[in-house]
This record gives C-alpha cells, sequence and structure tokens, in this order.
C-alpha cells in the first residue's frame, strides 16, 4: 500500500514537472491542460498553477473568478503563495460579496464582460486581504509580510496599526523585499524624529530605488533630494535622476516634476521646453492635476510654440475638476476674459466659486465682484461668500473686510446693512486702496454714516493719488463740477483721468473726449477727443458710441462718415441713449424727405 502511494506522488510529481517545462518551453496550451488534469486530482501546487494561468490568460481566456477560485483551493491547501495572491486580489478590490470558493456559472468569468462603469464599483476588501496576506506571512513569505504591513498603514480605520505596518514591514525587510524597505522607509520618513531615524529612513528608499528599482522609491529619493530633506543636502541633480527614473516607470508626480525642471532648467543641462510639455502630458494623463495646471500655464503664458489658449482652458478644467485651486481661478479668469473659451461670466463666476471654496480670498473677491457686476448667482452660493469673507474679515485679514464691506453695502448674500458696511470698510482703509474709494464713497453720499462730503472726498483723493481708476474717476468728476466747496481744478481733472485711461477704464476715455471737446478750462483739440470718443465706443460705452457718432456724422475732428456714424448711433440707441436714437429719427426723416423730393 505504501508502495503504491509512493508510485502515484511520483508520478503526479513527474507530471507536475513536466508541466512547468512546457510552460517554460511556451507550450502553454499543453501546460495548461496537463495542470488542469492534476489540479482537478488535488495537486495543490497544480491548483496555485490553474489558477496563475486564468489570472494571466495562459493557455486559456483569463478569468478572475477562475483564477481565484483554483488560488483559493490552493491556498486551503497550504500553498503560502496561493494565499498573498488571493491577498493581493482583495487589496486591489473586488466586488461586494466575492467569494473565490464558489464556482463559476457557465463558461463566464468575473470581470469577462465587465463594462467601464462597473469598475468603479469593485471595492477593496481589507478584511478577506489581512486574512490571507497572514496566513501568507505567518509561514514566512516575504512578499506577503510587505502586503500585509501596506494593510496596516494604508487600510481602513478599523484596520489601521501602524505599529503593526513597521513590525511587518520589518519582516519582510529582513527577508529582502524591496516592497518591504520602500513601504518602512515612507513610515520613517513621516516619523523619523532624530538623525538616525532620518538615515535609516533615507537608506531603506535608497535601496528600494537602486536595488529594487521602484519607481514610488525613486520618487521619495528625489523629492528628498530636491528638498534637502532627512538631513541630506539639496542636490537638484540627484534629484532630476531619480525623478526621470521614476517618470520612466509611469509614475505621475515624478513625471510632473522632472517636466517641470526641464521647464525650468533646473537639475538638467539645460531647458528643454519641447521635452517639458512631453513629460508633464503624460503626467496629466495619468491624473496628476499639477500637471495638468503647469501644462495649462504653459499653453496660456510660454513660448510662442506652445501658446494655444484652447489646450490652456482644457487643461485648467481637468485640474480644476481635481480641485487643484489656482487652475479653478485661472479658469474662471479665462472664461471672464473670452480667452481659448466663449466668453461666459456665469461660468466665471462658477469657477471663482469653486476656487473661493478651496480656500482663495482673492476669489472671493472676484467673485463678489461679478456678483456686484449683475451676474446671477444662487443666493446659497451669495450667502456662502459672504460667510468666508466674514471669517476673514473677522480673522484680522484687511481685504476681506473690503470684500465683506462691498457685500453688505450692496445686499449680496443678504439683505443690505449700510451702517455694518461703512464699519467694515473703516477697518481695512488703511491696507486697502479700494476700501479707502468705498469708505470715501459712502461718506461722500451719507450711506451708512452721516454725510461729510469733505471727508469723503478726502478718503476718495487718496486711493486717486494711488491710481485706483475708478477714485481717479470720481474725484476727477467732483474737481470739474466744484461738487465740494465750489472747488474746481480742470487741469488736475484731466490728469487723472488720463490716469484712468491708462488702466483701460472706459468712463474715462468718454471723459478725455469731453473735456478735449471743448468748454473747459483746457484747449479743446477735436482730433483727440474723437479718437478719445472712439476708444470708449469701442470698449462699450453708450454715451461714447453716440459722440463719436456724432463726431463721425458732422466731421468733427477728421472726416464725415455717414454709414459708419449710423452703425456706432444704432450701438448707442441698443443701450437706451436717447439722443442716439432721436439722431437716428431725425437721419430716417431727412432721408424720406430727399426720397420724395426726388420723386
Amino acid at each position: 500500500m505504501v508502495r503504491r502511494l509512493a508510485f502515484f506522488v511520483s508520478r503526479r510529481s513527474h507530471r507536475l514537472n513536466r508541466a512547468k517545462r512546457l510552460l517554460g518551453a511556451g507550450k502553454v496550451s499543453q501546460a495548461f491542460s496537463l495542470f488542469a488534469k492534476l489540479a482537478k486530482a488535488g495537486v495543490p501546487e497544480a491548483a496555485y498553477r490553474i489558477g496563475q494561468c486564468y489570472l494571466s490568460g495562459q493557455g486559456t481566456p483569463a478569468s478572475l473568478e477562475e483564477g481565484a477560485r483554483w488560488t483559493y483551493h490552493a491556498a486551503e491547501m497550504g500553498i503560502p503563495e496561493a494565499s498573498f495572491t488571493l491577498a493581493t486580489l482583495f487589496a486591489m478590490g473586488v466586488p461586494e460579496g466575492f467569494d473565490p470558493s464558489r464556482s463559476v456559472s457557465g463558461d463566464v468569468g468575473l470581470y469577462d464582460h465587465a463594462r467601464a462603469e462597473d469598475v468603479d464599483r469593485y471595492q477593496p476588501d481589507f478584511v478577506q486581504a489581512r486574512f490571507w496576506a497572514e496566513k501568507s506571512a505567518a509561514v514566512g513569505n516575504v512578499e506577503a509580510q510587505a502586503l500585509l504591513g501596506h494593510i496596516f498603514n494604508h487600510g481602513p480605520e478599523g484596520i489601521q496599526d501602524r505599529e503593526a505596518a513597521r513590525h511587518w514591514y520589518g519582516e519582510s525587510v529582513r527577508g529582502g523585499s524591496m516592497q518591504g524597505a520602500l513601504g518602512l522607509g515612507l513610515i520613517l520618513l513621516d516619523d523619523a524624529e532624530d538623525d538616525s531615524q532620518k538615515a535609516q529612513a533615507v537608506e531603506l528608499l535608497q535601496r528600494a530605488a537602486d536595488e529594487g528599482n521602484l519607481g514610488l522609491a525613486s520618487a521619495a529619493m528625489g523629492w528628498i533630494h530636491e528638498h534637502g530633506a532627512s538631513g541630506q543636502p539639496r542636490d537638484a541633480y540627484r534629484a532630476a535622476a531619480y525623478y526621470l527614473k521614476a517618470a520612466e516607470q509611469d509614475i505621475p508626480s515624478a513625471q510632473a516634476r522632472y517636466g517641470l525642471m526641464l521647464l525650468k532648467g533646473v537639475g538638467v543641462d539645460e531647458a528643454n521646453a519641447i521635452r517639458a510639455e512631453s513629460w508633464l502630458r503624460k503626467a496629466a494623463y495619468g491624473g496628476d492635476a499639477e500637471a495638468a495646471a503647469l501644462l495649462g500655464d504653459l499653453y496660456i503664458r510660454g513660448e510662442e510654440l506652445f501658446r494655444r489658449p484652447m489646450e490652456a482652458a482644457r487643461w485648467y478644467e481637468f485640474a480644476a475638476e481635481q480641485h487643484h485651486t489656482p487652475a479653478a481661478r485661472a479658469l474662471a479668469v479665462l472664461y471672464l476674459t473670452g480667452t481659448g473659451v466663449p466668453r461666459d461670466e456665469r461660468k466665471a463666476a462658477f469657477w471663482f466659486n469653486h476656487a473661493a471654496v478651496l480656500g482663495d480670498h482673492l476669489a472671493d473677491a472676484d467673485l463678489g465682484n461679478l456678483v456686484l457686476a449683475g451676474v446671477a448667482r444662487p443666493d446659497e452660493e451669495q450667502r456662502s461668500l459672504q460667510q468666508r469673507l466674514r471669517r476673514q474679515a473677522e480673522g484680522g485679514n484687511p481685504l476681506g473686510a473690503f470684500n465683506l464691506g462691498v457685500c453688505l453695502a450692496q445686499g449680496v448674500g443678504g439683505v443690505p446693512d449700510e451702517a455694518k458696511a461703512f464699519y467694515w470698510l473703516g477697518l481695512a482703509r488703511d491696507g486697502v486702496v479700494n476700501a479707502q474709494y468705498w469708505y470715501g464713497r459712502m461718506m461722500f453720499e451719507g450711506r451708512g454714516v452721516a454725510r461729510d462730503m469733505q471727508a469723503g472726498l478726502a478718503w476718495m483723493d487718496k486711493a486717486a493719488r494711488k491710481g485706483l481708476p475708478e477714485a481717479c474717476v470720481s474725484v476727477a468728476q467732483m474737481l470739474i463740477t466744484g461738487q465740494v466747496d465750489g472747488v474746481k481744478d480742470h487741469v488736475r481733472a484731466l490728469e487723472l483721468y488720463h490716469r484712468a485711461a491708462d488702466e483701460g477704464l472706459p468712463e474715462a476715455y468718454f471723459s478725455l473726449g469731453a473735456m478735449y471737446g471743448g468748454g473747459h478750462d483746457v484747449p479743446a483739440d477735436l482730433p483727440k477727443a474723437r479718437d478719445y470718443f472712439e476708444e470708449a465706443a469701442q470698449r462699450g460705452h453708450g454715451l461714447a458710441q453716440m459722440m463719436f457718432g456724432r463726431y463721425l456724422l458732422k466731421g468733427l475732428g477728421g472726416s464725415e462718415n455717414g454709414e459708419l456714424a449710423r452703425y456706432w448711433l444704432q450701438q448707442a440707441a441698443e443701450q437706451d441713449v436717447e439722443q442716439a436714437q432721436e439722431l437716428l429719427d431725425s437721419l430716417s426723416g431727412m432721408s424720406a424727405r430727399e426720397g420724395e423730393s426726388v420723386s
């Protein structure tokens, strides 16, 4: 009986070795057939091998479920590698309720017909992953020990155990696992409290990078050398070399860092924008938001070769959707200015709000300006804006105090409260030029405080002297009309209008046209007046469109052009400028009378 049993064992061993040789020789179909017969006969290693064939698609169509089932049988029969494989499958993600002990219904594998949208439903099962990893780790499988360290380090709250992670990573390192060296090195990099622990972290990560050729370890070494961390000197060239090594192993963060170094010419022999763009693009396609934002910057502000605003908008949106704050604000600016995308103030407001929610205080101000300009936003969004500004203001942020004051003055996010608005503007006035203007304007108009025209003008004049365009125009207007104590100064008003026009304010161009048109204490200059009216008209100023139309109609400051005059008068009439419509009506009447006289 013993001799017969030994004969069967010897025969099975012979057939198993023959199947291995067939597999090594590339005769995968024959190897699979022989493994299958042995597995069904209860040979543990054959069950493991047939599971591997199903998982990798060697000699048979790939089937995760069949592979997992045979691997489970091998694990149950004590094959440590099988337990490790099961642990890996559960850690990577399986459908809810997945049970490898059950047979497959029909010939359909678990993922054979998986739809793209179904893949997102696969979730790691860390309880099962831990169970199978512990079985394999307990008998000395070093890769299972490293995986167990990973599970304890990155698993859900009920499983996470930092000390257990360090223990199992350490066990795997003693067995020569490079994955364990990577895991333990990263933990020590975070937790190191003295130079000895920092040196140990660097040694482990360097081993994993240099000996294990692990991409994540190379990326970590790149970061260490780039920032001079863990007691290492800054070395841009070593950092770039490690980042390149990790980038070639498809680590997106390393591709992004290496691309940036190429772009800036840091750690490399010379800057190379073309190679930089290539690596940044790879990183962005790999899901790296920072790389996508850098591509946006390159396409909007880079060399002429790369200046493609539409591409910039696409990559900014990709990064913004992953909550990259600067990219969200940059995308908002593109929509606001119509650069690379159709101009859309609503979309601009959406992305300004997105950036503001992520903590960008400047985006709060930009969003507030759009709301004040009449861009409709949901009430809840406006209330949220006011709450964020209030937190900034109460925290001592002058810009937040200014923006809160404007919101309260205009009723953004709640009912107007001019007294509180004046209070917050007063707190911001010494640090924010715009606040000086608003503070003075409210004092001048008596909004939220007793009216004081002299003091109001003084505060607005402070803002004007610092170049704030709106303040320049308001003070200039008061100096022309003599509203405050009858004081007029047309020469200074002209200077202030020029200053505001240099900043692109349409109202300033119109006012310059009016001043050079005559009737003020500066020499009349009709050609200049005509040029300034045209500039303001091109920028959408209704009264300027009417005046430019008149100049064209009468040949003031240049030649007559009736057809162009009608165009600009029509533009002004569409903005409800009554004089423009009257001029158009008179021109139509003249044309009608001329037609009757000809007939």
